[in-house]
């Protein structure tokens, strides 16, 4: 299949082991299969006028991957709270190794992960839930609400091997059109999920992240 990463960066060659472990995912290569996102990406991340658009065409069928759509919302989050930090509190840091443990997964063994990227309005989501502002209900609504996309994430050995960069098809990406759109597609996510958590008809808040947590042993 053909991907796309958007970079501020011209020249580069994605390298197994390299990258940050506090990203979604954790450190290897993240990417789309939506060409419009991937330009949006490459210039949300400069403040001039450029970014670039990568392109990849990766045999995923040779290839194990793991979708997070299939697995669920409680799964992402999980895996989330394994590299990311989403709240300071003492009641979270206590109870979140007990939520990775009931609802993580165990992706060590797959080349590639699919799933929603916890770019700052997903991870709105995630800080928000945390912090009990959010019943459990309206969880995947607000997933479906966002339209920030599903990234790719390029995570073993074997796949970055299997990564061919499409060198005639990289594109100079024009900020002055694609920063606006990257703006605005975050600031209309930002506003769809602050009107479904503040309205109590809709988010009742009668099952909460505290009360999945009395759920577990």
């Amino acid at each position: 299949m053909k991907l796309y990463h958007g970079s501020p960066v011209e020249n580069f060659r994605p390298t197994y082991g390299l990258g940050r472990d506090d990203h979604d995912y954790g450190r290897g290569f993240y990417m789309t299969a939506d060409i419009d996102l991937a330009r949006e990406w490459a210039a949300g991340q400069r403040v001039d006028a450029v970014g670039w658009l990568h392109v990849y065409e990766i045999a995923v069928e040779s290839l194990n991957t793991f979708d997070f759509a299939d697995a669920g919302v409680y799964a992402w989050l999980a895996e989330l709270m394994k590299h990311r930090q989403a709240d300071t509190s003492p009641s979270y840091v206590r109870s979140v190794e007990k939520f990775i443990s009931k609802y993580g997964v165990d992706v060590s063994g797959y080349d590639i992960i699919k799933g929603w990227r916890a770019d700052v309005s997903y991870f709105f989501i995630a800080q928000q839930f945390v912090r009990n502002q959010i019943d459990v209900s309206i969880l995947e609504e607000l997933l479906r609400l966002g339209d920030l996309g599903v990234q790719y994430f390029i995570k073993s050995e074997r796949a970055f091997a299997a990564l061919r960069e499409l060198d005639d098809e990289k594109e100079l990406v024009d900020g002055s059109v694609y920063r606006a759109r990257y703006d605005a597609r975050d600031e209309l996510a930002r506003k769809n999920m602050t009107e479904l958590i503040y309205d109590p008809v809709r988010n009742p808040l009668a099952r909460t992240f505290a009360d999945l947590m009395k759920e577990v042993p």
